[in-house]
């Protein structure tokens, strides 16, 4: 399960990685792609704000990286679940203001990356 756990926090971690290098460099020209329910002018419009975001979306990989780079396996835990809470809390409040879909990319498999590390964590205690 340990691996398995790993395995989730790493592929999250690339995820929001992906997030972060959309919503930084390629807002204008992917945004109204994956975002086609939004209207065409409002990209270069919110080209900033997106950046913004893509920052904390950066923010949110790193931390799930420098988690699986911990040897402690005990602060390796405490790490993953701190960001892995972020990254949950930040996929119900993206389905409550932007699109529900969101719940099912970023905070569901947040949620099973979580429930992975708790399980691992009992089975070396």
């Amino acid at each position: 399960m340990r691996l398995v756990s790993l395995i989730l926090i790493g592929l999250i971690a690339l995820l929001h990685s992906y997030i972060a290098w959309f919503e930084i460099f390629a807002w204008e020209s992917r945004g109204p792609i994956v975002f086609s329910s939004f209207p065409p002018d409002l990209f270069p419009q919110t080209v900033q704000m997106a950046a913004n975001q893509g920052i904390y979306n950066a923010f949110l990989a790193a931390g799930l990286f420098w988690a699986l780079m911990i040897k402690d396996r005990t602060w390796q835990r405490n790490v993953a679940i701190c960001f892995l809470l972020f990254v949950a809390v930040a996929g119900v409040f993206g389905a409550a203001t932007v699109t529900t879909r969101t719940l099912f990319v970023q905070t569901l498999p947040a949620v099973l990356a979580l429930a992975a590390v708790m399980f691992s964590g009992r089975q070396t205690n």
